[in-house]
């Protein structure tokens, strides 16, 4: 491509046919525009004949994209994702010259890492911090698309191997915490839970696939009374006497100098671990990418 034919490309005409692309009509992607069909319509035609190619196929009334507009929506959506991401990093750098970082933490992450993550970037160098909690799949969708810099997990997230690195960064020992109402069930532990009603991670997290090996293996059944995976969810339960709660035992270390839980036992070879995780950039946060070549814990 030559350098005149970058110079004669529209890119308003580009970022056009990405919305029809992404919305899957011209009629939705109008609308989303605020412009007339016969107007869009006009300037897909004119960027289809600029690039010499058909960029959309039209079959049982529907548009697909063709073989060209496939790879044209695949350099389109680097552009402005590009563009996006630039406008983000120069707004964050110019204010207040101090350099913004966006941290996703998944609700089953004890609060006690998120704040040792926190106070890790504030030692790599002048920078705010933001703290989103929510589900891990919108979480890694927000890190995929620029909107978070880093994502806490408690599992290796996982999307599109060649954008989302991840590492491990603790490794932490589960134990099983109770109200106090429970404390005869120290004796005889782990045979001791035999038969007790628990409050246990969803079956998304990595952990209940651990406890559930570990009971298998020891021939324990339990009630499994509820399920959450918000860890301070969890340790509220466990607190009323609902059941008893597996966890890591530094997220209820707090409650239990309160001695508003009690630790029963530690499940020996069960361990909650910690990830962090990223987002291939054009423009790498500098306090971001620092935090993921630290050893953390």
């Amino acid at each position: 491509m030559t350098d005149n034919f970058l110079l004669e490309l529209n890119f308003h005409h580009l970022y056009y046919f990405y919305v029809i692309a992404k919305e899957g009509s011209i009629a939705k992607a109008a609308e989303r525009l605020r412009i007339g069909q016969p107007t869009l319509s006009t300037q897909l035609k004119q960027l289809e004949g600029s690039l010499g190619k058909e960029l959309f196929e039209r079959r049982k009334q529907r548009l697909h994209l063709s073989e060209s507009g496939k790879l044209a929506y695949q350099y389109a959506e680097q552009v402005f994702n590009l563009g996006s991401e630039m406008v983000e990093v120069l707004q964050e750098r110019l204010t207040n010259n101090r350099v913004h970082v966006q941290i996703g933490a998944l609700d089953s992450v004890p609060k006690s890492i998120i704040l040792k993550t926190i106070m890790q970037a504030y030692k790599m160098g002048n920078c705010s911090v933001s703290v989103l909690e929510g589900d891990g799949g919108q979480l890694l969708r927000e890190l995929a698309a620029h909107k978070i810099d880093l994502l806490l997990a408690n599992y290796p997230p996982q999307q599109d191997a060649k954008s989302i690195f991840s590492k491990p960064i603790a490794k932490l020992k589960v134990v099983v915490c109770a109200a106090p109402k429970f404390k005869d069930l120290k004796k005889n532990f782990p045979k001791s839970l035999e038969g007790q009603p628990f409050i246990i991670p969803t079956v998304h997290s990595h952990l209940r696939r651990e406890l559930e090996h570990y009971f298998k293996m020891n021939e324990i059944r339990v009630d499994q009374t509820a399920e959450t995976q918000d860890t301070s969810l969890q340790l509220l339960l466990g607190q009323e006497g609902v059941g008893l709660i597996p966890i890591a035992e530094v997220a209820a270390q707090d409650l239990i100098k309160e001695k508003k839980l009690i630790v029963l036992g530690e499940l020996e070879g069960v361990y909650e671990e910690i990830w962090l995780a990223s987002a291939s950039r054009k423009i790498e946060n500098p306090i971001a990418a620092k935090l993921m070549k630290a050893v953390l814990y």
